[in-house]
């Protein structure tokens, strides 16, 4: 009887340590899978950040326009971010892993065109505002003038480009890739990022754009509410 006692303690003992286990197994793959970011998403996070470099370049804009001090280091910090983190990693992203795909499926091929073109004319226009961005091309109403239209180019061309992108391409990829491959672009991407800047790449250009915003006066969100 003892006997029989000692071993359904053991029995239960042991189906409760495999329950627990199981339980943190599966709250272990639950907590993972919340952390994952799917390439949609991963690119439309970038998009976030492109979308408030473009307002910090909407307000250098204002300040040369209404002939206020604009800091050079500004605009400069802006256009590097845009220069390394948008042009030489994300829309490398979509050249190397989105475009060929949409071209072989022959999906949305006239747009990936056109995205194509406005990548590299967004390149060329980011060459200009990183020439005009220093304190020698602000010092005359001629630098200044060309420095406000390379931005205003750049927003106009890269306002509807993203818009474009997150409302039709990215969400088109889930049609013409596998899950399995669907996941593993969001590996591939992961693993760029690091390479490239490291562990919490897009946390470290977010916090480099909201210093930007901070030293420009634009970084308070309230600011931008309408006093109805």
């Amino acid at each position: 009887m003892e006997n029989r006692t000692r071993r359904a303690f053991i029995r239960a003992g042991l189906l409760f340590g495999a329950s627990a286990l199981s339980v943190r197994l599966v709250r272990g793959a639950e907590e993972k899978k919340e952390e994952e970011v799917s390439p949609a998403e991963d690119l439309m996070r970038e998009h976030g950040v492109l979308k408030r470099v473009l307002l910090v370049y909407g307000e250098a804009i204002r300040r040369i326009d209404a002939k206020e001090d604009l800091p050079p280091d500004t605009v400069a910090n802006s256009a590097g971010i845009i220069r390394s983190f948008i042009e030489d990693y994300h829309e490398k992203l979509e050249e190397d892993f989105l475009f060929p795909r949409f071209e072989k499926a022959k999906q949305l091929v006239d747009l990936v065109k056109v995205l194509r073109d406005q990548h590299a004319a967004g390149r060329h226009v980011t060459d200009i505002t990183l020439q005009l961005a220093t304190a020698t091309g602000l010092k005359n109403s001629v630098g200044r003038q060309k420095l406000a239209d390379s931005m205003r180019q750049f927003i106009r061309m890269y306002n509807p480009h993203e818009a474009r992108e997150d409302t039709v391409l990215f969400p088109a990829l889930r049609k013409i890739v596998s899950g399995h491959e669907y996941d593993s672009l969001g590996e591939d991407f992961e693993k760029k990022e690091h390479e490239l800047f490291g562990e919490d790449g897009f946390e470290k250009m977010v916090d480099k754009v909201a210093a930007i915003e901070t030293k420009l006066g634009i970084y308070d969100l309230a600011k931008f509410t309408p006093q109805i």
